[in-house]
């Protein structure tokens, strides 16, 4: 959930105590907003960024935490490409023009395979040169060093929701005739490349995640067999967990929905999973206990993750510990909280008799 808290791409107290709260309410792993690995790639202006070593620090007083905390910690590396330059959502959304992002950072641009919008009121973005794109894979590999360096135990690379490496996958804002458009292969290359220059420096005992979307949404566009072939080449290279959703190329998306309702996005990690053998993790309007439970258990996938339900009830993990198997003790609530709400309990089972 994209917070637009950090000024400079610094991690400060905001993160802290945003992501702090998590590891405190019982979360296996929790996995940060999209960390931009270069200011051309930020979504908005005050994204939190891994594109220089000032940033290590910053981040290493979060993962810290979260370890002291017993969870674990993921950063999300992502470039936003033609989806740069946006107002958070609370200021509209709204995409800025090219000389609102030069005002504000003279670094700050649209860049993508071609140059074709992202949709009404987005500017076209620069086309990428082969320069440009050895560039932006050695700013995602320098972003998984310092994530190494400031502990954290995940990264995932994301690769979805219409952001830069969607926007090479997907045949309608992909039209180069060079090595990364074209086939199906051509238009992989970016992202199988930018997945094997991670994995090379990054620790072979820390997993890496990827997020896609399934299904981009529009219609001639990135489809469930795409995503499968682009699956099984991840496996190859050593990606560990595939992280499904869907949508987020184009205003066009609105031509072909996925229609929502509860755990909308999870029969795209039970197809995944089912066709290629890798771990999946579902999303997408999971909000109960027993939803979450009966994901794992009819094999839609092998993770659940939250976002919004997680900003509504950032102890979620421990209420659904609780709603299915009821401890008294509070046995994996964090010690200082554990003792006093285990007196709390007693108390009120004695006015239950």
């Amino acid at each position: 959930m994209m917070q637009h808290a950090a000024p400079g791409g610094f991690a400060n107290h905001w993160h802290l105590v945003h992501l702090g709260k998590f590891a405190l309410g019982g979360a296996g792993l929790i996995l940060t907003e999209s960390t931009a690995v270069s200011p051309v790639g930020r979504i908005g202006q005050d994204d939190a960024g891994l594109w220089e070593d000032g940033h290590i620090e910053p981040w290493r007083q979060v993962v810290d935490f979260v370890h002291q905390c017993g969870a674990a910690i993921g950063v999300q590396l992502g470039h936003a490409g033609r989806k740069a330059g946006s107002k958070s959502l609370w200021e509209s959304g709204r995409a800025l023009t090219p000389q609102e992002m030069k005002d504000i950072d003279p670094r700050w641009a649209r860049i993508g395979p071609s140059p074709i919008p992202a949709g009404e009121g987005w500017s076209a973005p620069q086309e990428m040169t082969l320069s440009d794109i050895e560039g932006v894979k050695n700013e995602f590999t320098q972003a998984a060093k310092r994530a190494h360096q400031a502990g954290f135990d995940v990264i995932e690379l994301h690769f979805g929701h219409g952001y830069l490496i969607t926007s090479f996958l997907s045949p309608i804002s992909n039209q180069r005739t060079d090595g990364y458009g074209g086939s199906l292969e051509c238009r992989m290359r970016f992202a199988v490349e930018i997945a094997a220059c991670v994995r090379d420096v990054w620790p072979q005992e820390k997993p890496i995640w990827c997020r896609i979307s399934v299904v981009d949404g529009a219609v001639g566009g990135w489809s469930v067999d795409d995503s499968i072939e682009l699956v099984l080449r991840l496996q190859e290279i050593g990606i560990d967990v595939m992280d499904c959703s869907s949508g987020g190329l184009t205003e066009q998306t609105n031509a072909l929905p996925v229609a929502r309702g509860l755990g909308f996005q999870v029969p795209f990690s039970k197809r995944i999973k089912a066709d290629t053998g890798i771990t999946t993790q579902a999303v997408g309007m999971i909000l109960d206990a027993q939803q979450a439970e009966d994901v794992l258990t009819s094999g839609g996938a092998d993770l659940v993750a939250i976002g919004r339900e997680a900003l509504f009830d950032p102890y979620w993990p421990l209420h659904a510990q609780w709603t299915l198997e009821r401890d008294p003790e509070f046995t994996d609530w964090n010690l200082r909280h554990k003792v006093w709400l285990s007196k709390r309990q007693a108390f009120l089972d004695t006015l239950k008799t």
